[in-house]
């Protein structure tokens, strides 16, 4: 285990320094690589911030829904087969909370300034 600075910690040291160091003197297509890369960067701190919690809660609601244990990805591919074959559906007691939530937690990482999301939060 590494001491201090994080990961997370190291990579928003990085965004905050082109942010507020470089972007302010790059201009042209460069400044616009720039705010991608700053961007990507950005993204990368919320998943490394958020991605465990929204896993493990993920893999628990998976586990209640089909009702068995098993990894986040053999779990997703069980619930996508059950899906595709008819075996379950939005009636499906659980189902659509589970992929409400998990939309939800793809957005804090993906898309935390999406209008849409935004709005969902307010009502909670």
């Amino acid at each position: 285990m590494q001491d201090e600075p994080t990961p997370e910690e190291l990579v928003k040291a990085v965004a905050d320094f082109l942010r507020n160091d470089i972007a302010p003197v790059v201009s042209g297509h460069n400044a616009f690589k720039l705010r991608v890369s700053i961007n990507a960067l950005d993204l990368v701190t919320r998943q490394l911030r958020l991605e465990e919690g929204s896993d493990a809660a993920e893999l628990a609601r998976l586990s209640r829904l089909l009702g068995r244990e098993g990894s986040l990805d053999e779990l997703n591919r069980v619930l996508a087969e059950r899906i595709a074959s008819g075996e379950a559906d939005l009636q499906t007691p659980g189902l659509a909370e589970h992929l409400w939530q998990t939309t939800m937690d793809k957005l804090a990482v993906d898309q935390p300034n999406y209008a849409s999301y935004k709005r969902e939060l307010e009502t909670k």
